[in-house]
């Protein structure tokens, strides 16, 4: 029964890790509209009109900032993008991984240790899954966008 019990525990703290991760881009979207429903019921709207306020500007903040991220050419704006979903994923990681590793040991250093690599970890996986939204480079530059139909620079037509 104590088998049972250890084997399940790990299961259910790898499921709890995969949510994390597969999760983690939704940290920005989740907070824009829970505070944007909150707002909206504090202000009269009623919960069915909160949380209809909340899932449109949450999906709209998702939306938006994975069209910015794949539209936009310039690498520092595309950091930037990146970057405003990966922090709260950070912070959401951290606190995931803090509370996980409490379970396993007693307060102290090394449930901060595996806590801020959870963090990074979950940081890094927001980032990169908002990279993977864009497509790939067909490998001729923003040169060939703006050439006279038919002739590319690296053509070899004479």
């Amino acid at each position: 029964m104590l088998v049972i019990g250890i084997v399940l525990s790990v299961f259910g703290l790898g499921s709890f890790c995969w949510l994390l991760f597969t999760l983690a881009i939704y940290a920005l979207p989740f907070l824009a509209g829970l505070t944007t429903g909150l707002a909206a019921f504090h202000s009269g709207a009623g919960v069915i009109g909160a949380i209809i306020v909340g899932l449109v500007i949450g999906g709209a903040t998702l939306a938006l900032g994975q069209i910015a991220f794949a539209a936009t050419r310039t690498p520092r704006i595309r950091a930037i993008i990146g970057l405003l979903y990966a922090v709260p994923a950070t912070v959401a990681g951290y606190q995931v991984s803090f509370a996980l590793a409490g379970i396993g040991m007693s307060a102290g250093g090394w449930q901060v240790a595996f806590a801020v690599v959870g963090a990074v970890l979950s940081g890094v996986t927001a980032f990169s899954r908002m990279a993977l939204l864009v497509p790939p480079s067909d490998g001729q530059g923003t040169e060939g966008a703006h050439s006279p139909i038919g002739w590319r620079p690296h053509d070899q037509r004479r």
